[in-house]
């Protein structure tokens, strides 16, 4: 499975039972998601995507909205296709 925007916007709700994220809106910052929200959603998206999130690369810089998410996804699939 790939990962898209819809879910990953899908797995969050269901987490942490919120709706209308916006791509942009912070998740760790404000409270959205919290560590234990965290550990799932890298589980998530270890599962989903096929590879193993470095500790060093979880940063509010890829993890803080779904936008940045799907950019750190983006970037990673690439450098592994490299």
């Amino acid at each position: 499975m790939s990962l898209t925007e819809n879910r990953l916007r899908q797995f969050l709700a269901e987490l942490r039972h919120v709706d209308g994220l916006t791509a942009d809106k912070t998740l760790f910052s404000d409270g959205t998601i919290d560590s234990v929200g965290l550990i799932a959603l890298i589980g998530f998206l270890e599962q989903t995507c096929g590879f193993e999130i470095d500790q060093a690369e979880v940063t509010l810089e890829n993890f803080d909205s779904i936008q940045r998410v799907l950019d750190y996804v983006a970037n990673k699939l690439n450098k592994l296709k490299a």
